[in-house]
């Protein structure tokens, strides 16, 4: 098959990277391996270039867009989609994010078949503005019924499409295992950390990730650890920095951080939590739980589905619940370590990335 796929930020990952730039890098070099050629499309910020012509296989092609939240993404699935029809670069395109599904007409128009990777309800998540939201439940309609095929990776959205377009769509999840790497130890030492003397976040410094709650509830506790939170937000925001503003000599800002160092970072973390108000299957937390690395999350649905009763929960926004939580980790190590073995068995046995390729594969050639 000849594949083109956009949606993502880039590969490698870079700076502003999510669960999509990861879900690229796993899925699209396994695609290739398989004997499909794949070209993938990076964007190119004002402040961000991934340079590289290829990365495992895939042949990336880079676009410029803009800085600007939202548009950047309009922009630069616009250009792709021009490229994909006017330079017949691929036969199938995978998009990720439901928001893009309105290039999937002009894409089906000229004869390629259009998959569209969901990974949430994207119109719940604080970090859009009114009229960002308004666009998103628009294009949740496009997305239902424009693509050959809608690909969901949790079933609690997956369940809302069904239920409010009376259609049936296809459920893959991320896959958890996380590729053997090479330890980084220098990244504890630059950031003055030890083994097991720190909790850890990945991720976005958007709101609904719920950083606004998580540093409350730390400094709240009874730890003695701290806290490092990596990420950033992909463009500067007022909650960027009123997160940052939180910050002191327990609760630490080492930036975005990628590969090796970001997998040295989980192994050696006493704790990982996931505080988040709206995600999908979040890809940070599988590979937290393929690591065998005890974890707290909030109890939302697609949290739930993904570790069942094999980390602690807090309810969603409550800093005293999560301040709760913490303190029951501190005092109850030895349990905490029992589950995140449950964690890790569960995780390699139901999220599997090899499996994740091959059913992608097998929507492509039949749908």
């Amino acid at each position: 098959m000849r594949i083109a796929a956009f949606g993502f930020r880039s590969m490698p990952p870079a700076k502003g990277a999510a669960g999509a730039d990861k879900f690229a890098m796993e899925l699209f070099p396994r695609l290739v391996k398989r004997g499909h050629s794949v070209v993938a499309y990076n964007r190119q910020y004002p402040d961000v270039f991934v340079d590289v012509k290829e990365y495992e296989g895939v042949k990336i092609k880079t676009f410029k867009t803009t800085a600007r939240t939202g548009f950047d993404t309009l922009l630069h699935s616009f250009k792709c989609t021009w490229d994909i029809i006017v330079n017949n670069t691929a036969d199938i395109v995978h998009i990720q994010n439901g928001g893009n599904s309105i290039w999937a007409l002009p894409l089906r128009i000229f004869g390629k078949k259009v998959f569209i990777s969901q990974d949430g309800v994207d119109w719940k998540r604080d970090k859009w503005p009114w009229y960002g939201k308004l666009y998103l439940k628009l294009s949740a309609y496009l997305t239902a019924h424009l693509p050959n095929e809608v690909i969901f990776d949790n079933v609690i959205a997956k369940k809302l499409f069904e239920e409010r377009f009376k259609k049936e769509y296809t459920f893959i999840p991320f896959g958890s295992e996380v590729a053997p790497w090479v330890d980084v130890p220098e990244i504890l030492t630059k950031n003055n950390l030890e083994k097991q003397e720190y909790y850890l976040f990945i991720g976005r410094f958007i709101p609904d990730k719920g950083l606004h709650y998580l540093i409350p509830a730390f400094k709240n506790s009874n730890s003695k650890k701290k806290l490092v939170l990596i990420g950033g937000s992909p463009n500067p925001s007022p909650y960027e920095q009123q997160i940052m503003d939180m910050g002191n000599e327990k609760v630490l800002f080492p930036g975005f951080v990628y590969g090796d160092e970001v997998n040295t970072l989980i192994r050696n973390a006493y704790c990982y939590i996931q505080p988040s108000d709206v995600e999908g299957l979040s890809p940070v937390v599988l590979s937290v739980m393929g690591l065998n690395v005890p974890m707290i999350v909030s109890d939302i649905e697609e949290n739930e589905y993904a570790v069942q009763d094999t980390v602690r929960m807090f309810k969603k926004g409550n800093i005293l619940s999560l301040t709760e939580q913490i303190n029951y980790c501190e005092d109850n190590y030895s349990e905490m370590l029992t589950l995140a073995k449950r964690a890790q068995e569960r995780a390699l046995s139901v999220f599997n990335w090899e499996n994740v390729a091959d059913e992608h594969v097998e929507v492509f050639l039949n749908k």
